[in-house]
């Protein structure tokens, strides 16, 4: 059964789900929405910090992009909190090249960059897309 909200599936994560598959099935739960705000309310309760910086950011820059991307009118104010964000830059492809690194560093979405997190352009792709979504 798929999370219902992000801090649902940061809960899960914590308790030792997988965390590529666990965050996968949540981006599945958004997608399928059926309104922005139904959407919004996935992403609306903070999920609890787990003490992995790199996944507390992580959860922070989806939320945020989510938000952006979809035009869901605002962002979560808990996205704002210093705790997610990245005090080291992190590449999320094993061992980058130099010139992966510089791509990466220009191609990752601003809600992703701004936490120290560099990625591929559309980070969050999944071969479903996303839905219709009725407003």
């Amino acid at each position: 059964m798929r999370p219902n909200t992000l801090a649902e599936a940061v809960e899960r994560i914590r308790n030792g789900a997988p965390q590529d598959a666990t965050l996968a099935e949540f981006l599945d739960t958004f997608d399928l929405a059926e309104t922005s705000r139904a959407q919004y309310e996935t992403i609306e309760d903070e999920p609890a910090l787990t003490r992995n910086d790199r996944l507390d950011a992580l959860v922070g820059a989806i939320a945020e992009y989510l938000a952006k991307q979809r035009r869901l009118g605002r962002v979560p104010a808990w996205v704002c909190d210093p705790a997610r964000r990245l005090a080291e830059p992190w590449f999320t492809t094993s061992s980058p090249s130099d010139a992966m690194r510089e791509y990466l560093t220009f191609a990752s979405p601003a809600e992703f960059a701004s936490r120290n997190i560099f990625t591929e352009e559309r980070p969050l792709r999944r071969a479903r897309g996303p839905q219709t979504v009725k407003v």
